[in-house]
């Protein structure tokens, strides 16, 4: 099977809710990062076979195929087509498996993938509830097949988080130790610039936003989601907006348009679970991983998981055995904000470079994602 190399990724600064990218088009934004990574790899435009970008809430400015609009909305060629992939949070990590495998099986040799989402134009869940115009409360309730097998209850990731943190015996305090942990990293990537080679900037904005200064005192005094939940909007990841865009290559396209791998796509693959507890399959789905690539979670050197929820990722925790330090090493999507079908991509840049970094040899990054499945991409650094 052919290599899938990684020749650069990059993102946007992620801007808060109602913030310096909330008034910006979709479609805009996702020539954003589209345009800054064509012109930092000198690639022709031309020479892409297809533009793969994850979104949700896929209507009004992010309807009509957002991956080809966004190309489009760059300035690029109207040969080059595009396709938009919804696997709810993890939709631009799977809009990079698509073009890796596209590019492993030889049926493309230059891929962009990526993701975009204005969560402050479009409200989360805004698909989910759009059908109720037409007499459909939700996308589940009614199906007789789901009733039968899951009943007509909550389906929430809020009621999973609480869940998941009420199963893995996860305290609020550990969690808000988490949180707190991941804004102090966050603040701490940004003022080292961290970032900085991964971000292209949109106009005059090029620094992240999100990050809280916040203590656990403050946290503390924080009232649940829920009546009994040990989950507070201080443990979630923060609604915002932003865009993100890897460049993927074969063999052949290396060498004809003389391209710089800095990583090869070493896995990649996706795994579900439970869909009412919903984000645990990032668990299953990593020890998959490890199972068919030999590695253990020790031979990780970088690890992404997003920060859905802080209970998410402590529970990954204890079933993996990974190492803290080695995860979410420059913050998450607690302090760094969740541009949902933009995340994917975003963190794949923050793996790939910080991977770089410490001068390591494999990454890992994983997603929970709405329906109870997870994604699983492992890079191996070059050079």
């Amino acid at each position: 099977m052919r290599e899938a190399y990684v020749i650069d990724a990059v993102r946007t600064p992620v801007g808060k809710r109602g913030g310096s990218l909330s008034a910006v088009h979709p479609a805009d934004l996702g020539a954003a990062a589209i345009k800054g990574l064509i012109e930092r790899t000198n690639l022709t435009p031309a020479a892409v076979d297809d533009v793969v970008f994850g979104c949700c809430d896929t209507i009004g400015p992010q309807a009509g195929n957002i991956a080809r609009t966004s190309w489009l909305a760059a300035g690029y060629p109207e040969s080059v087509p595009g396709v938009t992939v919804d696997r709810q949070c993890g939709s631009s990590q799977q809009a990079i498996t698509f073009g890796a495998q596209a590019i492993m099986s030889g049926t493309a040799e230059v891929i962009v993938a990526g993701g975009v989402q204005n969560m402050s134009a479009i409200p989360i869940s805004a698909a989910m509830l759009a059908g109720q115009a037409y007499g459909f409360d939700s996308p589940f309730v009614g199906a007789q097949g789901w009733d039968h097998r899951y009943g007509t209850g909550e389906v929430s990731q809020f009621n999973s988080a609480t869940m998941i943190a009420e199963k893995w015996d996860i305290s609020r305090r550990e969690m808000e130790e988490w949180a707190l942990r991941s804004n102090e990293r966050a603040r701490k990537a940004i003022v080292d610039g961290k970032f900085d080679r991964e971000i292209v900037p949109v106009g005059d904005f090029w620094i992240d936003e999100c990050p809280r200064e916040t203590s656990l005192e403050k946290m503390a005094g924080l009232q649940p989601l829920a009546e009994g939940s040990r989950i507070t909007a201080a443990l979630a990841s923060q609604i915002s907006d932003g865009s993100s865009a890897t460049l993927l290559a074969s063999d052949w396209a290396v060498a004809e348009y003389g391209l710089t791998p800095r990583a090869r796509i070493h896995h990649v693959s996706a795994r579900g679970a439970d869909p009412i507890y919903m984000l645990t399959a990032p668990i299953p789905a990593t020890k998959w991983a490890l199972e068919k690539t030999g590695l253990t979670i020790d031979d990780m050197d970088v690890i992404e998981i997003n920060e859905a929820f802080a209970s998410v990722v402590l529970a990954w925790i204890k079933e993996t055995g990974a190492n803290p330090d080695k995860v979410n090493v420059n913050g998450g999507a607690i302090a760094l904000g969740h541009p949902l079908g933009a995340t994917g991509a975003k963190l794949f840049a923050t793996l790939l470079n910080e991977l770089e970094r410490v001068n390591g040899r494999y990454g890992l990054l994983t997603i929970c994602e709405g329906g109870g499945t997870a994604n699983v991409t492992i890079i191996e650094r070059l050079g």
